[in-house]
């Protein structure tokens, strides 16, 4: 029997051994300032994350301030946080590599950015956060190469012809203060989503996709999803590995740039009134956990649809 029948007969069983379930919203947020990234919050399925591990070729150009990682032929963008915390794991990259050579294995927070138009390829690059010493602890141990945790919103988004798990920031009340010490734009820049192209044959629940025929309250449901993906370097996108949390109707509070916050900052930016498109539309027909109403998005509950999730689209 092949590989893909037997997953295929996996996910069957577990949609009918196990209910999709809603996470309790009484569980504690952990709060923490501005600095600390989303993915920090390891293995709990009630916080968007996206964390992993790169093993590839690392080049440091010291000169032109410019550091890659080459996998399987490929050259990707490194970075990292612009603060102490990412200086020190740099700099501590920079020594490691000095005394055992550019082939790495790190830790690193996968980002991407999509353009306009679906026509146009993604970009792919890392974000740095650590790397193996050795000593086979922690995230390290627990995956292998090119494994990915990703937590978030499996949905389509107008710019990406594969779905993608959008990983919203993480709402905590430290992080509200910061959002309403800010400008708009950093405002709208801080709560800016990382959508992830994820391909995932007979997912047990369907990628949210905006249908701008039907009614809002009519729309599907967005579910949030935890699983352990694979990074593909040939196909520029990740590949579902294995799930670790049956997925929820309602996600976790997070931080979501109203329609009217994102056309403020863009009027800003180019000194005109911003236009409205059909991806902003499609954007805000999402079932929402947060309100327009306020300056700073605010998680609320969810309202149940009027119908059911049917099939898989094709």
């Amino acid at each position: 029997m092949s590989v893909k029948k037997l997953m295929s007969e996996e996910n069957q069983e577990i949609k009918r051994v196990l209910p999709i379930t809603k996470p309790k919203r009484s569980t504690d947020i952990t709060p923490t300032t501005e600095s600390i990234d989303d993915s920090d919050k390891e293995g709990s399925p009630l916080f968007f994350q996206a964390i992993g591990i790169i093993s590839g070729v690392v080049d440091i150009d010291e000169e032109n301030k410019n550091t890659t990682l080459t996998i399987s032929g490929n050259k990707y963008p490194l970075y990292y946080i612009a603060s102490n915390k990412g200086l020190r794991a740099l700099d501590a990259l920079k020594k490691h590599v000095a005394n055992n050579g550019n082939h790495q294995r790190l830790i690193v927070y996968p980002r991407v950015t999509h353009f306009p138009g679906r026509d146009k390829p993604h970009q792919i690059s890392f974000q740095l956060v650590g790397f193996d010493p050795g000593d086979n602890k922690g995230m390290c141990d627990e995956l292998k190469d090119l494994e990915f945790k990703l937590s978030g919103i499996w949905q389509f988004i107008p710019v990406c012809q594969v779905p993608c798990i959008s990983i919203f920031k993480n709402f905590t009340e430290d992080r509200l203060e910061y959002v309403k010490k800010s400008d708009i734009s950093k405002r709208v820049k801080y709560m800016k989503a990382s959508h992830i192209p994820l391909f995932w044959r007979d997912a047990p629940v369907p990628p949210f996709r905006f249908n701008p025929r039907v009614a809002k309250e009519q729309q599907g449901r967005a579910y949030f999803v935890s699983i352990i993906a694979k990074f593909l370097p040939q196909k520029n996108a990740f590949g579902f590995e294995s799930l670790t949390q049956m997925p929820l109707e309602e996600p976790p509070k997070f931080f979501k740039a109203s329609k009217k916050m994102k056309a403020e900052a863009l009027s800003l930016r180019k000194k005109e009134p911003a236009p409205q498109n059909e991806a902003a539309k499609e954007q805000e027909a999402i079932p929402k956990t947060t309100s327009d109403s306020s300056k700073f998005s605010m998680p609320q509950k969810r309202s149940k649809p009027n119908s059911q999730v049917t099939e898989k689209e094709k």
